[in-house]
């Protein structure tokens, strides 16, 4: 099978995930470059990408340009903290009280998905700041109602969007009191669009929201901006953050996860049977189902490096992966030769949304986790992982 660049799947385990440390750097030029132009903080979404022997090439705490990161959870708050040594922003749909006691000690920024919550916990984060020096600032996030997303499941505004807070939610505040505290907004519309989208739910936040912007210090854009894309328009993104500043003496954060690592991982596999139902089918040593679930969740077709469209090339393949789950299928492919046993396939732009959801259903093993350097390439890091995974995380 062709490769990529200079990667060569016998020298790494299978099935393997491999992050290119090369395209991630070449990721952080052009992010570092919307910071330098418009002093907006970019910060990596762990929920996309937290290949954490990679953060010392992201961190601007270490060699990186990126400020810090943003978790979903306490733990994803632990390994920014302990890894990333930037900025930690937190938000969940809702905290518990045991949450909050860990993030209050991880945390520069919590933001809150409803007033309850921040009425909850604001005397906590209240105390807490009057006996540290460095204190902790919270946000709400809000949901302007603009939907720009395609598949509903990924769309926060969606009509039952259980994210964010409505307009309506806050006609009986005094937002005096409410705002007590408060020092940012934070919202989040988008999923792997370009700036166009942006444009138009700033507008839409603008338009609803405006009396709120002009309290708050600083405003977080979310993320879902796939800023490097090669079809991306980064001009207009930079036209968005400066037109806001401009408007509201704001700090602007984004926290794109697919962007940091866009186009910079593979997932090697390897190919164990070849056998015929309704067609000619590859059983491989990795799972949609376990290794790539939004194969299935968006769903997507995932490139092969060397493949085709179905009946494209000479030989043509429904690819399926091992677990016993009946659709547990990738997709249909085709190729210039015949699959056979032993066969390496090399599945393209796997950093993103695959290692953080893998699981050990049918007790598969995870992939392999790889950081190589196409311009060298030099094997950097290489994480195997066994029955203890599957083992401990049960009872």
């Amino acid at each position: 099978m062709l490769c990529p660049d200079r990667l060569n799947p016998h020298d790494f385990p299978s099935p393997c995930f491999v992050t290119d440390l090369a395209k991630l750097e070449k990721n952080m030029q052009i992010l570092n470059s919307v910071q330098e132009k418009t002093g907006a903080k970019i910060l990596l979404a762990l929920k996309g990408f937290a290949q954490w022997k990679s953060f010392p090439y992201l961190s601007r705490a270490m060699q990186g340009p990126l400020f810090g990161a943003c978790a979903s959870s306490v733990d994803e708050a632990r390994l920014s903290k302990e890894e990333f040594k930037g900025e930690v922003h937190a938000f969940a749909a809702g905290f518990s009280d045991e949450d909050m006691r860990e993030l209050l000690t991880l945390c520069d920024h919590i933001t809150f998905n409803s007033i309850n919550q921040w009425k909850k916990f604001r005397p906590v984060i209240s105390e807490y700041n009057e006996k540290h020096e460095k204190k902790i600032l919270c946000g709400l996030r809000i949901n302007p109602e603009h939907s720009e997303g395609a598949v509903p499941i990924y769309d926060p505004c969606s009509p039952s969007s259980r994210l964010g807070i409505r307009l309506k939610d806050f006609e009986n505040e005094n937002l005096d009191e409410l705002f007590d505290g408060l020092t940012g907004l934070h919202f989040h519309t988008l999923c792997e669009q370009n700036s166009d989208a942006l444009d138009r739910t700033l507008r839409a936040v603008e338009e609803k929201f405006a009396f709120m912007l002009e309290r708050v210090s600083w405003v977080n854009f979310g993320g879902g901006h796939h800023i490097t894309r090669e079809d991306y328009d980064i001009e207009l993104l930079c036209q968005c953050i400066e037109r806001i500043q401009a408007k509201y003496p704001v700090q602007i954060y984004l926290e794109p996860g697919e962007a940091v690592a866009l186009k910079a991982g593979y997932l090697i596999s390897t190919v164990l049977d070849v056998i015929h139902a309704d067609m000619p089918m590859a059983i491989l040593d990795t799972s949609a189902a376990c290794h790539m679930p939004d194969v299935l969740e968006m769903p997507y077709r995932p490139a092969i490096t060397g493949s085709g469209e179905e009946y494209e090339k000479k030989f043509t393949y429904r690819l399926g992966g091992k677990s016993c789950l009946a659709g547990d299928v990738v997709s249909t492919y085709s190729f210039d030769t015949p699959l056979k046993e032993g066969d390496k396939l090399v599945f393209e732009d796997m950093a993103i949304y695959s290692m953080v959801k893998t699981t050990t259903f049918n007790g598969l093993r995870l992939p392999s986790i790889a950081l190589w350097d196409s311009r060298t390439n030099e094997i950097l890091a290489v994480k195997h992982f066994g029955y203890g995974d599957f083992k401990e995380r049960l009872s």
